[in-house]
């Protein structure tokens, strides 16, 4: 290891979603040591989201009296289609459009930084943490604010000849769908993400349904777009049958997915993780794997792994501190 990198004793993780920015600080062994969170408030532009990026570092840094000169390298995960060189060509959960995320944070922090789509980022931390790099090959599947997919291929992150593999969120499952904020129609994310789970619960409410998250909403003076993903098990559990179905349905359109990318890709491992993932556990992966087993292919050994992935919310920052030490070190994830 280069001299100036052994001076270097940590490196960060960030994960950048559509509601919240997750900064994590690791060692150089990449021992977990603490993280910091910021809503993101994308609504606010581009310049914004930035300096919230850069106050959630700082103060992470500030919390373990680290300065910004003792880290080697930033990993950050964000939404969309991402350039080799770091640009964000396209988030449409951010509103971004053409905005060069690495050359701005490189030009504040003045630290090496490392930019690639989140999902990636998730599956690579779920891979060498979780799975210990194990099999050969994985496919990552995230339900959050939006939908979207990392692939471990031959031990390496997979990113498609126009770095956009992955846009399992943007595969089609309804040609006369509604229409998804990627401009297409009937993708899998306008049936599966946290965003629009919300809205059709919203929608079946107008309609003269019951769900006790009407109450939950008015009682706090907020709308259904502001509740979280563990609301949505509270109102399982309470009896909602309201929530109870659209979930289902959520589980079923994902389970297909998952048996999709099985017949297409034939991983060792699908791991499932995200917001939604991460709440609904218990409840939703019974029914997705079920489903997910009903349209796998002849062939496709039941030893194969669908799982939820036990990182939770670290699998994002995990994996930039992967794509941080790896990529400054001059190899490839």
């Amino acid at each position: 290891m280069p001299k100036e990198q052994l001076e270097k004793k940590y490196y960060l993780g960030i994960d950048l979603g559509g509601t919240k920015i997750l900064s994590g600080l690791y060692n150089r062994e990449l021992s977990f040591l603490g993280k910091n969170k910021k809503r993101t408030k994308a609504e606010r532009g581009y310049k914004s989201v930035l300096e919230r990026i850069v106050r959630c570092i700082t103060e992470l840094l500030d919390d373990f009296d680290v300065q910004l000169g003792e880290v080697a390298a930033v990993g950050i995960g964000s939404p969309g289609s991402i350039t080799r060189d770091g640009k964000v060509v396209f988030a449409g959960n951010l509103g971004w459009k053409d905005v060069s995320l690495k050359k701005d944070l490189e030009e504040i922090l003045k630290v090496p930084v490392f930019v690639e789509n989140d999902c990636n980022i998730a599956a690579l931390g779920i891979y060498h943490h979780e799975l210990k790099g194990e099999p050969e090959n994985m496919v990552g599947i995230f339900l959050g604010t939006g939908v979207g997919s990392g692939i471990i291929i031959n031990r390496h992150l997979y990113r498609g000849s126009h770095m956009i593999a992955g846009e399992v969120g943007h595969m089609v499952i309804d040609l006369f769908g509604e229409k998804c904020n990627c401009g297409n129609r009937g993708c899998l994310e306008v049936y599966a993400s946290r965003r629009t789970i919300f809205k059709k619960i919203d929608d079946a409410v107008c309609k003269g349904e019951d769900s006790i998250l009407v109450d939950m909403v008015q009682s706090q003076g907020k709308d259904f777009s502001n509740l979280r993903s563990g609301d949505l098990l509270k109102a399982i559990r309470a009896g909602d049958k309201c929530v109870e179905k659209i979930i289902n349905d959520v589980a079923d359109y994902v389970g297909i997915a998952v048996a999709n990318v099985i017949n297409f890709l034939d991983p060792d491992a699908v791991m499932l993780g995200g917001g939604v993932i991460d709440a609904l556990e218990d409840y939703i992966m019974p029914i997705l794997i079920k489903r997910a087993r009903e349209y796998t292919f002849p062939g496709i050994p039941q030893t194969l792994k669908i799982a939820a992935s036990k990182l939770g919310d670290d699998a994002g920052i995990t994996g930039g501190a992967v794509l941080a030490l790896r990529s400054s070190l001059g190899k490839s994830c």
